[in-house]
């Protein structure tokens, strides 16, 4: 006896239940391109626009600064790194950029200490704090230029504010631009009285974000206000210190307004006493006309300050590690951790899924 087995004409129905595989229209898809796509296209203009007056300038500065650039023909034929040779070999370069770091030491390290002083007076319960913490932003907004006169006509060797008062109070003057320690000096007072008001505002926004449970526990244990100021306040801001360390570093670095202002030449003095790289560029670019010497300054400048932004960067990382805020373990610990943390999950969920089970046998 033999059987035949027949394939059936039409499937079995599916069984009831069971989810259809749903269709994705091309509303859902717009939706979801929309979804993607649109936070790029939203930041696009500021990344075109810095592409066009960012990006091109530097890589066009870094093609003539290979070059030995004829302004008459708007043109120029390759010479290889001879430009930034000449530059190196010059002890201008090693000047400007001594009185560059100069000038970087003298603005920072005491702004930086003033501004976390006078920030963490502005973090007081005082009164008008609000008259207050926009007061000390009111130089920020000064003209570089007009703060420049100002300040130069003070530091006057003759008949100067300062060498007056001096002079008046039986000290000798100080030769503030002969001396090339003095113009530092004055330069760097400038800076200081422009951006130590800035910096309060980003140290004080950072003190406000330190949670005041802290401070209460430690006036509970007995801390006075220096001791909370030096365990609790400066630990906590580690980042924005370093933050502000470094703008200001790049702010020194390229620093003109002041110097360029402190005499009537504009040219760092007659023996480069406060001549700065920049200054110098300056001079190179616009008073001797040579494009390329002037690219290939700019780009030592950059990679300089490349360089330091590179260090900020690991001294940052290295500090936010020390405070706990990133997991140091690695991946495949972070991984195995949480398989076991599933796992544990399962076990209990069946543990406590038996007992339910045979209640109910």
């Amino acid at each position: 006896m033999t059987s035949t087995l027949e394939r059936p004409t039409r499937s079995a129905p599916a069984p009831a239940g069971a989810r259809q595989p749903r269709r994705i229209g091309f509303g859902q898809r717009r939706s979801a391109w929309d979804l993607k796509f649109s936070p790029y296209l939203y930041i696009s203009p500021f990344f075109i626009l810095f592409a066009i007056t960012g990006l091109f300038p530097i890589a066009y500065t870094a093609v003539i600064s290979f070059m030995d650039w004829d302004l008459v023909r708007n043109s120029g034929h390759f010479i290889g790194f001879d430009q930034y040779a000449w530059v190196l070999s010059q002890p201008k370069f090693w000047v400007a950029l001594r009185n560059t770091f100069s000038i970087f030491l003298l603005s920072s390290v005491p702004q930086l200490i003033l501004a976390i002083f006078i920030a963490a007076m502005l973090d007081q319960n005082i009164r008008a704090k609000t008259f207050w913490r926009m007061s000390v932003l009111i130089p920020y907004v000064m003209a570089p230029v007009a703060v420049a006169l100002i300040f130069s006509n003070m530091f006057g060797d003759q008949y100067g504010v300062v060498n007056t008062t001096l002079q008046n109070l039986g000290l000798p003057a100080v030769p503030w631009h002969s001396d090339a320690l003095a113009s530092h000096v004055a330069i760097a007072t400038m800076v200081n009285f422009r951006w130590t008001g800035y910096n309060t505002l980003i140290l004080l926004a950072a003190m406000q974000a330190i949670p005041r449970e802290f401070y209460e526990a430690a006036t509970v244990d007995g801390a006075g206000k220096v001791r909370q100021f030096f365990s609790i306040t400066l630990p906590s801001l580690k980042p924005t210190l370093i933050f502000v360390i470094i703008t200001s570093t790049i702010g020194g670095l390229q620093i003109f307004d002041e110097p360029r202002m402190y005499d009537q030449y504009g040219t760092g003095g007659a023996d480069n006493q406060w001549l700065t790289v920049t200054l110098w560029l300056y001079n190179i670019g616009w008073g001797e006309w040579n494009f390329g010497r002037a690219a290939a300054l700019a780009w030592i400048l950059f990679l300089i300050i490349l360089v330091i932004g590179a260090i900020n960067m690991l001294v940052t990382r290295s500090l936010v590690r020390d405070e706990g805020g990133r997991d140091q373990r690695s991946r495949r610990e972070r991984r195995a951790q949480a398989r076991a943390a599933q796992q544990r999950l399962e076990a209990d969920a069946a543990r406590l899924s038996t007992p339910t089970k045979e209640a109910r046998r």
